[in-house]
């Protein structure tokens, strides 16, 4: 039988190599779209109600070198296509890494087999479309995206400077657990049924280092690190390496007190961690299960009155910066805690 017009695109599209060589990707977005495309109306037509998918592309190097040696070099590039599929309130989802036609129409048949085979889930369904990130909003520019044009032996020399930094701030630094660049980069396209379809390029880079203190039984181990989304905007490989220095030489000689009530001061590293574990209190899911010590939360107060927690998805070169969620929602700047008080859940 011979190929349509969209089966021979699609084809070019799963064969292209070093589509986008300014960027490093092997795929570009327009051979991303069409994919997504492709997917999209292969699910129409096998009658599903709803549908949604993604495509991405990820490609990234990892250095490692302890006292002063080359350990590891590791270079990774992966690929994806997920779609999602409904049949009224009945899901299925599948993935490839395969992106030939026959291949993608395999996938979109086995998502529609599971959600015809799946029970019924009245919180199943695309977010409505008035909520979705549509048009400019979803093409939204945060400067996420920063390549890192870095060899391996570049990479590796960055590792050295930094765990030569730790080692020579004190002759109590005798070992090294080593130093480790990291540089990662990613796109994606997405769309819907209802209309949303976006999708960006993102990076992020990192540099660590974990040396060690002390002698025999009194050894402390301690570690730092800098990350960011653009490397000029890393710390310097020498400033890492003296703290993470500083950090272990702190542990040693530590001592216990004794059982008390005392004021407790976090360390700032430790606020992502108890976010985290307030932002899966009031997650959707964690809501809908009803597996959550602070269900029905919403409106109560539950910290001290001078706790505030602000939420800006749209900080530039933020970590955690986006135009949209995972399911193509707007995001927007919104108050989560407002003087110990619950103002909204997390549902994405």
């Amino acid at each position: 039988m011979p190929k349509t017009k969209a089966a021979n695109k699609a084809a070019q599209a799963a064969n292209a190599t070093h589509a986008a060589p300014s960027t490093g990707f092997a795929y570009s977005r327009e051979q991303f779209q069409q994919i997504i495309d492709d997917t999209l109306g292969m699910a129409r037509k096998l009658g599903a109600s709803d549908a949604s998918a993604e495509v991405s592309e990820g490609a990234g190097l990892s250095v490692s070198v302890r006292k002063g040696k080359l350990e590891n070099v590791e270079r990774n590039r992966d690929k994806t296509v997920g779609i999602t599929v409904y049949l009224g309130q009945r899901r299925g989802n599948a993935t490839t890494s395969d992106f030939s036609r026959e291949a993608l129409q395999r996938t979109v048949q086995a998502a529609y087999d599971i959600a015809r085979h799946t029970a019924e889930d009245p919180a199943a369904g695309l977010p409505d479309a008035e909520d979705l990130a549509l048009g400019k909003a979803a093409r939204r520019d945060l400067d996420l995206f920063h390549p890192w044009a870095i060899d391996a032996e570049g990479a590796a020399e960055i590792a050295r400077r930094c765990e030569d930094a730790a080692m020579s701030v004190d002759a109590r630094i005798t070992n090294s657990e080593g130093a480790g660049v990291s540089a990662q980069q990613s796109h994606f396209w997405a769309a819907n049924s209802r209309g949303f379809q976006g999708g960006y390029a993102s990076s992020r880079h990192s540099l660590s280092v974990s040396p060690i203190a002390g002698r025999g039984r009194d050894m402390q181990r301690d570690f730092w690190y800098t990350s960011e989304r653009d490397a000029r905007d890393m710390a310097k490989a020498e400033v890492v390496g003296r703290y993470a220095a500083e950090r272990a030489l702190a542990r040693l000689k530590a001592r216990r007190i004794p059982t008390c009530e005392a004021p407790v001061l976090f360390e700032n590293t430790l606020a992502a961690g108890l976010l985290g574990a307030y932002v899966q209190a009031t997650s959707g899911g964690a809501l809908y299960r009803r597996a959550t010590f602070l269900l029905d939360s919403l409106g109560q107060p539950i910290f001290p009155k001078h706790i505030d927690i602000a939420e800006d998805p749209h900080i530039l070169k933020g970590k955690g910066s986006a135009p949209f969620d995972d399911e193509g929602v707007l995001t927007r700047k919104r108050k989560i805690v407002k003087n110990g008080v619950v103002q909204t859940y997390f549902l994405s």
